[in-house]
């Protein structure tokens, strides 16, 4: 491991002599041509011999403004923050929409930011739909967003997802590789589609209690709803997903929650893993479909 500090905005490391180079430079931070030359431009790099200081922290204005709104965060540190996201609230909102529309969460990470005193711009690597819960990734500035964005392409960010279904599965485990498109018939809706683009979603029951079970998720790809519709398609719907045919008995929205996040470090490439802890309402879900 390379020794670097964070100072104001800049990154300083000591590079070992192999990589006293620009080129060594660029293939140890995976710095983009670019992005190299922008930071260059703007004298943002200084190299002597193998110390090197990156502007990599620049002061950015916040790029949203709404009244404070509460935020769970579950991992900070200079390059990326992890937050908790709760059912109800969209990762982002519609930029023509009012602005009097309800807080997302971009508007309570930017609160975050600027009450603990950082110039950072709001930037979610993924999302989660509105009624979903579980972590939500953000880069505080362009240069971790373009590696976690690679690394999201790339598929190095791993999400395992936890989710509480109807009727009782045939198989304990398996692999649904079905392509979602739209529903033509309902704007909201998607469908598994001969004409949609590849989804593939792996699964293994965890439990099983009379006509529902519990089952954990993992995603290979990221289309919307990719879960919902893929559960639907088995015949086994998510709990609580009216739009997709599950009952919403015991509870008003979709019983899927992200458990795990899991990323590779912008800087140090060590693989961080991230729990997020279930919400009231499907942890009451889970206790009251276990008595039945």
């Amino acid at each position: 491991m390379i020794p670097w500090q964070k100072k104001g905005e800049w990154l300083e490391l000591r590079l070992p002599r192999v990589l006293e180079s620009e080129e060594g430079l660029k293939e140890y931070l995976s710095l983009s041509d670019k992005y190299l030359k922008q930071l260059m431009q703007t004298g943002g790099v200084s190299i002597k011999g193998p110390r090197v200081r990156l502007r990599l922290f620049p002061n950015e204005p916040i790029n949203h403004m709404h009244p404070w709104a509460p935020l769970e965060v579950l991992y900070e540190d200079h390059f990326c923050l992890v937050v908790q996201k709760p059912p109800g609230m969209k990762v982002h909102g519609d930029s023509a929409a009012s602005t009097n529309q309800a807080a997302t969460l971009a508007d309570a990470v930017a609160s975050y930011y600027e009450s603990t005193g950082q110039s950072c711009r709001v930037r979610h690597i993924h999302r989660l739909d509105e009624d979903t819960t579980g972590p939500v990734l953000y880069a505080k500035h362009e240069w971790p967003q373009q590696i976690l964005d690679a690394a999201m392409r790339e598929k190095r960010i791993g999400r395992q997802y936890a989710a509480i279904v109807q009727g009782r599965l045939k198989q304990k485990k398996g692999t649904i590789d079905a392509p979602i498109g739209k529903d033509r018939h309902h704007p909201a809706r998607r469908r598994v589609s001969p004409t949609g683009e590849r989804a593939v979603t792996q699964y293994e029951v965890v439990e099983q209690w009379g006509e529902a079970a519990l089952v954990r998720l993992q995603l290979e790809t990221g289309r919307t709803h990719q879960i919902r519709v893929h559960m639907s398609y088995m015949g086994h719907p998510i709990w609580g997903d009216q739009l997709y045919g599950g009952t919403t008995q015991h509870i008003n929205r979709q019983a899927l929650h992200g458990e795990r996040l899991g990323f590779p470090h912008p800087l140090t490439g060590e693989q961080l893993d991230i729990e997020c802890p279930w919400p009231e309402d499907m942890s009451s879900l889970y206790d009251i479909l276990q008595k039945i």
